[in-house]
Formats: structure tokens, C-alpha cells, sequence
């Protein structure tokens, strides 16, 4: 979600796609707008995930279309007894014990580096700082906290990234021992270094975006429970179709472009 809003201040909320777990992606609604919007969803198992996470990479290459791909090494949320499952395979794999984040898994970044390194130009390193803590999904929704987010963004050109698979894979490791420790400075000092402020977004323009999405929400369920057959026939249509295509994980060729 604060990804978004990154994305929203920066003038690219159109260009962002995610890649995500392949539950999410089954998910009523939200699952169908993730399968529209393209966004890559995996088993969190690469021999399951390698041919469908490629052959999405693939349809992304096109330099003149703009994007962004924000990608999870840690592939999953942080809590603390991941966390000590994660410091345990890290002891037992010879490992940094990391505290603030969990070991990342390097084989779907380096495919996302490998299939897109010549039209990427290059890869942003964010790190996020949630106060007092790090919100629960009941915390966002009724805006109990964060009181505030802070956001760490670091840009890495793509010829300071290596090209081999064991020396990305070093390379990450080594980047999330520097995210461990920006985050434990972080909880100490209650900021990031070289800190700034980002404005606050337009009250007016985010009242208008909210009364276009009630409006739309309204008309569709309108004409969908009041309306003539032929609209309730289309919507049933839609909703087989999405719910069929999520679930198979099926994307259709476009028919122009």
C-alpha cells in the first residue's frame, strides 16, 4: 500500500506491477484487478514458479512502456517468529543473523534482473520504517497506525549490480545486512539519515478520486441488481471469466498491440 502511495507521489501509480504470492491472486475482486493489472504471482517454489514468472518478464521488455516492478526478496510479511526460523537457516547455511528483516531468496530477483537488465535502467532499493510499530492489516484499514512512515530509497544503477547468479546472489545478501542495520539505526534515532519531508497530497484531488470511485461502485451495482437482464447476463459473464482465469492463472493474447 505504501508502495502506492510512493508510486502515486512520483507520477507512476499507472506503470507499478507486483509480484505476489499466487494466493492472493484467487482472491474475489482484488485478485481479479491484480490479474488484469499483470501483476506476477508465485508458488514461492521455483521450480513451480520459473516458466509463468519468464513468460511474464517477457511481455515487460518493451522500453517505451513504462514500469516499475516491485519485488519481495524476503518473500513473505516480517514477523518475529519468521524471523527465527529465518536466523535459524541462516545458522545452519553459514548466513549473516540478520534482526530486522529475514534472509532474502535471490533466484526470482536475479531472473527479473536477467530477463529485464536491457530495459531497466536501474533498481531502487526501498526500505520502509513504520512509527510507533509496524501495522497489522486492521491497523491500515481503520487508521489506527502507522502515525508515521518513513521510506529509505536508494537508486543502484544497473552496472553496479554484478551479472552472474552467485555474485547477485552475494551481492543481495550484502545489500540486506545494510537494510538490517539502516532499520535498526532507524528504531534508535527515529529517522533515516539525510532525511527529508514529502508534502502532503492534495485534499481536494483525493476527496474527487474517492467520490469518482463511489460513483462508479454505484452505478455498477445499480445496473447490476436493477438494470434489464442483458447487464446482469454481461456481469455474471465477467465474473465467471475472472474468477476461471485468476484461478488457472490465464492470460489472453491482446487482440491489438
Amino acid at each position: 500500500m505504501y508502495l502506492w502511495d510512493l508510486a502515486w507521489r512520483k507520477g507512476s501509480l499507472g506503470y507499478i506491477k507486483y509480484v505476489l504470492k499466487s494466493t492472493l491472486m484467487k482472491l474475489p475482486v482484488f485478485g481479479w484487478a491484480f490479474h488484469i493489472l499483470e501483476f506476477i504471482s508465485v508458488e514461492r517454489r521455483w521450480e513451480v514458479d520459473e516458466l509463468s514468472m519468464r513468460q511474464m518478464l517477457s511481455s515487460f521488455k518493451d522500453p517505451q512502456d513504462p514500469l516499475w516492478l516491485a519485488l519481495f526478496p524476503e518473500g513473505t510479511d516480517f514477523t518475529e517468529q519468521k524471523c527465527m526460523r529465518s536466523q535459524k537457516y541462516a545458522s545452519e547455511n553459514g548466513l549473516p543473523i540478520l534482526k530486522n528483516v529475514l534472509v532474502p531468496k535471490t533466484k526470482g530477483f536475479y531472473a527479473c534482473l536477467e530477463d529485464l537488465r536491457g530495459s531497466l535502467d536501474a533498481v531502487y532499493d526501498v526500505t520502509i520504517g513504520y512509527k510507533p510499530r509496524c501495522p497489522s492489516l486492521l491497523d491500515n484499514v481503520f487508521g489506527v497506525n502507522p502515525s508515521e512512515v518513513h521510506m529509505h530509497v536508494r537508486r543502484l544503477a544497473l552496472d553496479e549490480i554484478p551479472t552472474s547468479e552467485e555474485k547477485v546472489a552475494a551481492w543481495l545478501m550484502n545489500t540486506f545486512q545494510l537494510k538490517d542495520q539502516l532499520l535498526a539505526n532507524f528504531y534508535l534515532q527515529g529517522h533515516f539519515p539525510n532525511q527529508g519531508t514529502e508534502g502532503d497530497l492534495s485534499t481536494l484531488k483525493s476527496f474527487v478520486n474517492v467520490l469518482a470511485v463511489i460513483l462508479l461502485i454505484s452505478m455498477c451495482t445499480f445496473f447490476t441488481f436493477c438494470s434489464s437482464s442483458w447487464f446482469k447476463v454481461y456481469v455474471s459473464l465477467v465474473c465467471c471469466y475472472l474468477s476461471s482465469a485468476t484461478y488457472f492463472n490465464v492470460r489472453p493474447i491482446p487482440l491489438l498491440g
